[in-house]
């Protein structure tokens, strides 16, 4: 198939800053027709920067991907919710006839979660685990059955972390989604590759996101760039880049892997 044929979901990229909205981006240069899906953020806690440009989460990004000439639409859509992904997926269907790339990017914001194991309420754990792990299992479900359905060739690439690799203090909940991600990948790779469907996960390291905010660019943000060989924070743009190359035709014989970009700080597994 074409490009101009093709048609991308990609979960989480209502933030302008952001791995989701930049692979959306990149996908719809490359021709290929990008369903965005987001939360539907409250506007009173978008960042300054998104206030100023009178930004529109998921909209925003849909009415970008447009004007690069192919289609677009944009839904607010709870991946946590098995209904509200099946809702979405069958609109999808409806409207665009078939799904070739799934990118599951939707994940919880740094919070109140970062805290010790002693200290953390199960409740934002399991919210943690419900939209990044679930929100992964529901989408690449439904959308792998309409995959499978239409016989073409398809790609999921599922977005972990460095932290689905190596535990770090206080990060247990993301620490446990993002090595589940990982395990599930691999499984789902291998299920799903006699259809010709590649299954890879991208584990970013520090990337200067709107989510990296918290962190503040002070002296706590420096120490963190120190412990990068390459000594800078990875752009969303460039991790949306990675992510593209794993959609074309390059990249047929890559699947089942997970694929650092963490400027050097982790090389194992």
């Amino acid at each position: 198939m074409s490009n101009k044929s093709k048609v991308a979901i990609v979960t989480g990229a209502g933030r302008y800053r952001g791995i989701g909205r930049s692979t959306a981006l990149v996908l719809a240069k490359k021709g290929i027709n990008v369903i965005v899906t987001g939360t539907g953020r409250n506007p009173e806690t978008f960042p300054d920067d998104e206030k100023k440009m009178k930004w529109n989460d998921v909209f925003s990004t849909s009415e970008e991907i447009s004007n690069l000439g192919v289609k677009s639409s944009a839904y607010v859509t709870d991946v946590s919710d098995e209904n509200s992904v099946k809702k979405m997926v069958n609109n999808v269907i409806e409207e665009y006839g078939q799904i070739d790339i799934l990118v599951n990017n939707a994940a919880a914001p740094n919070g109140a979660d970062r805290v010790s194991v002693i200290d953390l309420d199960d409740t934002l754990f399991r919210n943690v685990i419900n939209v990044k792990l679930f929100g992964t299992f529901y989408c690449s479900k439904y959308v792998t059955r309409e995959m499978i359905k239409k016989g073409n060739r398809g790609r999921i690439i599922n977005i972990s972390s460095v932290m689905g690799k190596s535990g770090r203090a206080n990060t247990s909940a993301y620490n446990a989604a993002n090595f589940a991600i990982d395990g599930f990948s691999q499984a789902l790779a291998k299920e799903v590759a006699k259809h010709n469907i590649t299954v890879n996960t991208i584990c970013p390291g520090l990337i200067d996101t709107a989510r990296m905010d918290l962190l503040g660019r002070d002296s706590g943000w420096k120490k963190r760039l120190e412990e990068i060989p390459l000594g800078r924070a990875g752009t969303h743009e460039e991790v949306g880049e990675l992510i593209g190359f794993l959609c074309q035709k390059e990249a047929d014989y890559i699947t089942g892997q997970a694929i650092n970009i963490n400027g050097g700080t982790l090389t194992e597994r």
